[in-house]
């Protein structure tokens, strides 16, 4: 990994290219996240036009700090358009919770069988809730003015994301070792 000295601190390539990535972890690129993304262009080559939600402003900063050529957004990834941001029709909402794993960021609330809730202010705009919800009761509504996606916005988001995989991880850890210990008390223990 390259590092480039930026007054005092050193910063990665890959560091550069996430920072000017929306954070919305849309998957619209093609990748798990906005950081295996970041990875691909600098270490793949990878296209610097797959990021619909950054659209070409996005792409433009990449080119740049990357030294290649502009181009549109690819088409195959979606249209250039700034995260949306999508509510739950209530009235509709049956409880499923379906939705909840599928947010990258936790922003949404909500216990089985009871109603769901996007949080607004931390909705990245990502529509990975919308495909699971059993009754279309996901909507995309305009992005108020003061919830316009920003660098706070985003930052805040990779923080959020990055909390929720540790969160993630170590649920699975714990599962494998109830697992293991479980096969064990089987495999020794006679009741």
């Amino acid at each position: 990994m390259q590092l480039k000295t930026i007054g005092n601190a050193y910063m990665s390539d890959v560091e550069k290219v996430d920072k000017i990535l929306p954070q919305t972890q849309c998957k619209k690129c093609g990748y798990a996240s906005c950081r295996p993304y970041a990875e691909a262009i600098v270490f793949e080559n990878e296209n610097i036009n797959k990021c619909p939600p950054g659209g070409n402003d996005v792409m433009k900063k990449l080119a740049q700090l990357m030294n290649r050529d502009k181009k549109p957004i690819d088409p195959l990834c979606g249209e250039d358009s700034p995260p949306a941001l999508f509510i739950i029709d209530e009235a509709n909402c049956i409880g499923c919770g379906l939705c909840i794993p599928a947010c990258p960021v936790d922003a949404i609330a909500g216990a089985s069988k009871y109603l769901h809730t996007i949080i607004r202010d931390e909705c990245t705009g990502c529509e990975l809730c919308v495909l699971p919800c059993p009754v279309d009761c996901i909507n995309l509504i305009e992005r108020p003015k003061e919830l316009e996606w920003n660098e706070y916005k985003a930052n805040a988001s990779r923080e959020k994301f990055r909390k929720r995989q540790e969160r993630l991880n170590k649920e699975t850890i714990n599962d494998q070792e109830k697992s293991t210990l479980d096969q064990l008390k089987k495999k020794y223990i006679r009741n």
